[in-house]
């Protein structure tokens, strides 16, 4: 793979995790640059992962993988942002801006890195196939991710604040639309 393609691929992957960011940023107290870079280093390092894992994975479980990814990364992303639509219903309008947490834990984080990144995984497998060198397509993922997620949480710093208070519904709303796209892209393609 030549540059082009390799940033190409690396900034693909990175746009579902991109949104499921917003979604996170909006959910926060004013998240600061801090919170935005650790939650990009956590997403960038899984969504370099997976695609390593996927080209480990080789031949053996393409199918597999290509059969499920859609759907895991649905559940996934649908479970997380249906939990943050019930937790922003539950929320008494009432309550200050300073009832929204300042970071997520990185339980939290990971498992929405990993939804948005079972994509990158299938790709790994199919890179298997055509004999590319999949360390630094997966180092320009990783990257790729850790820009686009780190920019995606101070953006819904913003948007957290001019939405309000219903913020983490709006950021729930965009965690299973995500999930939704993941799994209408895959079932059109078939």
């Amino acid at each position: 793979m030549n540059f082009i393609s390799t940033a190409a691929l690396a900034m693909a992957m990175s746009t579902d995790a991109f949104a499921a960011a917003i979604g996170k940023g909006t959910a926060l107290q004013k998240p600061r640059w801090s919170e935005a870079l650790r939650t990009g280093a956590i997403f960038g390092v899984i969504e370099a992962i997976t695609p390593l894992a996927g080209w480990a994975l080789g031949l053996a479980a393409v199918n597999t993988v290509k059969a499920w990814d859609h759907w895991i990364a649905f559940a996934l992303l649908g479970a997380l942002g249906l939990h943050m639509v019930i937790a922003g219903l539950r929320a008494d309008p009432a309550e200050s801006e300073a009832a929204k947490p300042t970071r997520h834990s990185f339980a939290r984080l990971a498992l929405t890195g990993f939804a948005t990144s079972i994509d990158a995984m299938a790709v790994g497998v199919g890179l298997a196939f055509i004999d590319v060198n999949i360390v630094p397509v997966a180092a320009a993922i990783g990257f790729a991710t850790f820009v686009m997620v780190t920019l995606g949480v101070m953006l819904g710093r913003v948007m957290g604040a001019v939405v309000g208070k219903r913020a983490e519904i709006i950021g729930g709303v965009v965690l299973f639309g995500v999930g939704a796209a993941i799994l209408y892209e895959h079932l059109a393609a078939v």
